[in-house]
């Protein structure tokens, strides 16, 4: 490991215990910043209303660190959106917010259009699929942003158990994030969960970025905020353990193929040819072959979107 992020760990990796509440309250009283939720949700209804309601209890009512929850709902077609409102979220279509640019599937896209229906001066990320939530995924991970003025990005941390075994989540972590991390961002090697969905960062650093539409996003966003603003003003903080929904090994292929695009196209943009991943399924007289496209698009940075530049002179 290099020295650097050595160095970066002792600085920059904090547990949710080293800011309480008070302590983190106190700074957004000094700072004045507002904070938003965003939910990206598609069809769970089983767990976003559990979530919109911890996060309103604990830190809209008990402690008024949230100032909005927004869920973006990506096409559900159970009551994702009916269960999200009735819990106190504010519920938006992906396809309503900036209809002259066609919606594309994928997670990417719903966290990009999340930033022109929400007003948060510090944005936050969190999967909607998490059981047995905690709002310490929130407070921890927005507090050094409100505590700490040179973080401009704070990626949770945590256990992620898989059948009843601790640490064996985060498949597509181990065998294709992290071996890419070490190899071609070696600064980025110190990230515990660097795909890992909850995540809060500066307004002013995500309209920065461009957003990978797909799985690639937290890969895509993480590399290009070490571009745009070094390492030092990145952090992670420990907030226990995520249990969630786990996705079966061919669902997670396609999901490690769109991520080394996604760390391709940052290594070498240029003239390649468009991607595809082939995978097989049993049917009746032998394996299938299924084929999807990896290719990965990207929306451009928030800020030169005229109707978000519009929105923010408003």
């Amino acid at each position: 490991m290099l020295e650097e992020v050595e160095r970066w760990l002792a600085a920059r990796s904090w547990s949710v215990t080293d800011r309480p509440l008070h302590r983190i309250m106190a700074a957004k009283r000094a700072t004045n910043q507002s904070v938003s939720v965003v939910l990206p949700a598609l069809n769970e209804e089983e767990t976003v209303g559990d979530i919109v309601a911890v996060i309103r209890h604990d830190l809209m009512h008990q402690v008024p660190l949230v100032d909005e929850i927004v869920v973006v709902d990506s096409g559900s077609t159970d009551r994702t959106a009916e269960v999200a409102a009735a819990a106190g979220a504010r519920v938006v279509h992906r396809d309503a917010i900036l209809p002259r640019i066609p919606a594309v599937p994928g997670k990417g896209e719903v966290l990009w259009r999340s930033l022109l229906v929400t007003t948060g001066d510090i944005v936050c990320f969190i999967d909607a699929d998490l059981r047995e939530f905690s709002s310490d995924f929130v407070s921890g991970i927005v507090g050094p942003l409100l505590t700490e003025p040179g973080v401009d990005l704070v990626k949770g941390m945590y256990d992620r158990p898989l059948g009843g075994a601790a640490g064996q989540g985060g498949r597509v972590t181990e065998l294709m994030a992290r071996p890419l991390l070490n190899m071609h961002w070696p600064q980025l090697a110190g990230f515990v969960q660097p795909l890992g969905g909850e995540y809060a960062a500066r307004r002013s650093l995500l309209e920065q970025l461009p957003f990978p539409v797909g799985y690639g996003v937290e890969l895509g966003m993480l590399v290009d905020a070490l571009h745009l603003v070094g390492l030092d003003a990145l952090a992670q903080v420990d907030v226990g353990v995520r249990k969630h929904r786990h996705q079966d090994g061919q669902a997670l292929g396609r999901m490690a193929a769109t991520i080394y695009r996604t760390a391709q196209l940052r290594l070498a943009r240029g003239h390649m040819i468009r991607p595809a991943l082939t995978q097989f399924e049993r049917s009746g007289d032998g394996f299938a072959p299924r084929t999807y496209s990896v290719d990965t698009e990207e929306r451009p940075p928030m800020a030169e979107i005229t109707e978000y530049a519009t929105r923010r002179v408003a």
